[in-house]
């Protein structure tokens, strides 16, 4: 245990606001760097792409159609209840108001220096040093921490397919972290690659405007949804040409544009060999518990959790994070923390999949809720998140057009009610 340990809180996104929430509830000595002049990260809509004003690399990912594709219980912070004049899946708009709205309820804002942009992180002599920028002067400042939280999320630098041919298509490409609204597309021939969360809602969104939506997947997920008449699905692509592309299976469609839904890299450019982290494109190993750097165990990356309750996950790993600083538990031995990472590794490995698959919780996700309780005494996630994410799961494969039609209402830890809205303006009961 350290006393008075002094933490920095690298972004002020959804993983920050929540590390910098329980922090300062303990009263616990933080730093929160951000890059921009805003809190929320990437739910902060920018109808710019590329860079912003200062110059550096719009991080949000947020298009102006967007809603949530989980319902309202499950996007709450803990300690802070949404509106309940929100709508089921909120908009960007209403959700990214809450978060902001967060922030100055809690008034986090006092703690965070805004356009200041760390550029390395380094452990030395048992510290680790932080080099960080002010992004308007450009002036550079060091400073030493006890605890690094890492925040800055991986929904920010493009994983862009290598396809044969591209450079020859006169269309336009770009990656669904560019795409902002549909209307460019009104009229046109789309190719959507990807059938991912983003994939099938950027999908969507084009298909109301656009002439064409071709779809180029090779998902597995059996979505029942029926598509209008001008979607048309195809296979992964095996070339392009000046005016379209040729698929695996050999035939062709003429294409205007193209936007490749298809993921993010993990990137993290300030933190160097001495974290003692393998960064990949595609993963970050070894994490204890999915989040503790488990050669240097006082950096922990936030949130990188996949198919879980994001927000929740979040706040989980915030409040474990803080029990951790704070002294309330300790960890397991440095033996100990890599045989449960190698155990998870073995059976992804088992099952022939990639070492990706190591951020994913899925249908392990209240387990997990429940280990990180055991280990740490922080208040479990109640198991109704879980089995919410797993009826929203079920509502998107049968329908992609009406599954945001309905309420979840939580009752108790364990129980929730869906209800759908009727054209009458009254809840119709529809299962619990």
């Amino acid at each position: 245990m350290i006393s008075n340990p002094r933490v920095c809180i690298i972004g002020a996104g959804l993983a920050g606001l929540t590390s910098a929430k329980h922090l300062q509830d303990e009263g616990i000595h933080f730093v929160v760097f951000e890059a921009t002049r805003y809190v929320g990260g990437t739910w902060r809509y920018d109808p710019r792409v590329g860079t912003d004003e200062n110059g550096l690399p719009l991080h949000t990912s947020m298009y102006k159609n967007l809603r949530t594709n989980l319902p309202k219980p499950t996007m709450e912070l803990k300690g802070f209840p949404v509106p309940d004049d929100m709508i089921s899946f909120p908009t960007w708009k209403a959700y990214y108001s809450y978060i902001q709205d967060y922030a100055k309820h809690f008034d986090l804002e006092k703690h965070i220096k805004f356009l200041h942009q760390v550029i390395s992180v380094s452990r030395e002599k048992n510290s680790w040093k932080v080099k960080y920028q002010n992004v308007l002067t450009k002036e550079e400042f060091e400073d030493v921490f006890d605890f690094v939280l890492i925040g800055t999320g991986h929904f920010s630098k493009p994983k862009i397919p290598n396809v044969s041919g591209e450079e020859k298509f006169l269309g336009s490409i770009v990656h669904s972290h560019d795409y902002r609204e549909p209307n460019r597309y009104k009229n046109r021939r789309v190719l959507i690659v990807g059938a991912g969360p983003s994939g099938m809602d950027i999908a969507i969104d084009v298909a109301y405007v656009c002439k064409t939506l071709v779809h180029s997947h090779h998902s597995k997920v059996a979505f029942r949804t029926v598509f209008p008449k001008h979607y048309i699905k195809k296979p992964d692509i095996k070339e392009f040409n000046e005016t379209g592309v040729t698929f695996v299976d050999g035939s062709y469609e003429n294409i205007d544009d193209v936007i490749y839904c298809t993921g993010y890299e993990y990137y993290y450019p300030f933190l160097d060999q001495s974290c003692g982290l393998n960064i990949t494109p595609r993963s970050i190993t070894p994490l204890y518990k999915y989040m503790v750097n488990i050669n240097e165990p006082t950096m922990m990356m936030m949130g990188l959790v996949v198919r879980a309750c994001l927000v929740v996950a979040i706040d989980a790993q915030s409040r474990y994070a803080t029990a951790l600083i704070k002294g309330n538990f300790t960890l397991p031995s440095k033996e100990q923390m890599l045989e449960e990472w190698e155990s998870r590794a073995s059976i992804i490995r088992s099952k022939g999949r990639p070492l990706s698959d190591i951020h994913f919780l899925a249908e392990k996700e209240d387990d997990y809720y429940a280990d990180l309780t055991k280990e740490s005494g922080i208040e479990r996630v109640p198991p109704v998140m879980f089995k919410i994410r797993n009826e929203d799961t079920d509502m998107k494969l049968e329908n992609l057009y009406t599954y945001r039609d309905y309420v979840y209402t939580v009752i108790d830890n364990e129980n929730f009610i869906k209800t759908k809205y009727n054209k009458t303006n009254n809840f119709s009961l529809n299962n619990s």
